[in-house]
């Protein structure tokens, strides 16, 4: 790596120390981070009702909007306030735009390239689950789902670092992709430890969300009342992970964050 993009190495707590500066910077302005996670919500809900095309799309465009993510969090860090009109801003400088699109393609290729993989060792068991049947066995296609599914998880996590800070390098110090994708790769791994602690923060917090819902629920809370209330939790706590995003890179990447 040159000098402006050496990736510091963190110790394991930096990954609590991301989730603390996450909330810090939601703190500065609450209301700009829960919209944007309303928009980001409402994207993805809308990319799973579109059958195959509306998932390409969403695949594709998550290195742009998690590129726009980082350019909200880095504006409040800096003391600025998220108006409207600035959350599209960040696409306006020539050649972000283009270079972020080519590296959601580049990611929806390695996701689908991982997802073959991942099948082919097992296509056998699935075609038989599947059957000739009008009705197939979804018990036994979920079993038959076990082994593709623990593989393409191990290819996802390799996937995750190369393309973690490439949004980033690529948008805002205008590296190739090829390069973005190396040093995203060797700040995860020089930092996996803390990276792992964050990751495994968050799912902990996800599924305490998750006893807490299904305890409401035996206790008679409506169906109705829980639904909102989990759409509320949800859009929370998806504003604040988006608010962790920045301080990983900014602290990794610490030269080149000024």
């Amino acid at each position: 790596m040159s000098a402006l993009l050496q990736a510091a190495i963190l110790p394991p707590s930096a990954g609590w120390g991301w989730i603390l500066q996450g909330w810090a910077l939601f703190r500065r302005q609450p209301l700009a981070m829960i919209f944007w996670s309303t928009v980001t919500s409402f994207l993805i809900n809308l990319g799973a009702a579109i059958p195959v095309l509306g998932q390409i799309l969403l695949v594709s465009l998550t290195p742009l909007l998690t590129f726009l993510t980082l350019c909200a969090c880095r504006r409040l860090a800096q003391g600025q306030r998220m108006l409207p009109g600035m959350w599209l801003a960040p696409l306006r400088t020539p050649g972000v735009a283009p270079s972020l699109l080519r590296l959601g393609l580049a990611y929806l290729a390695c996701t689908l390239l991982a997802a073959f993989v991942a099948v082919m060792p097992f296509l056998s068991q699935l075609l038989a689950a599947i059957g000739d049947a009008a009705q197939p066995d979804y018990q036994a296609l979920a079993g038959a789902m076990t082994g593709p599914m623990i593989v393409f998880g191990g290819f996802y996590v390799v996937l995750s670092a190369l393309f973690w800070h490439a949004p980033a390098l690529m948008g805002w110090h205008r590296l190739p992709l090829r390069r973005a994708l190396f040093y995203s790769m060797v700040a995860c791994w020089r930092n996996k430890w803390a990276i792992l602690l964050y990751v495994g923060s968050w799912a902990a917090l996800f599924y305490a969300l998750h006893v807490v819902l299904d305890a409401l629920l035996a206790s008679g809370l409506s169906v109705a009342a829980l639904t909102w209330l989990s759409l509320i939790l949800d859009v929370l706590v998806t504003a604040l992970l988006y608010c962790s995003f920045y301080p990983i890179y900014a602290t990794i990447f610490r030269d080149a964050a000024a």
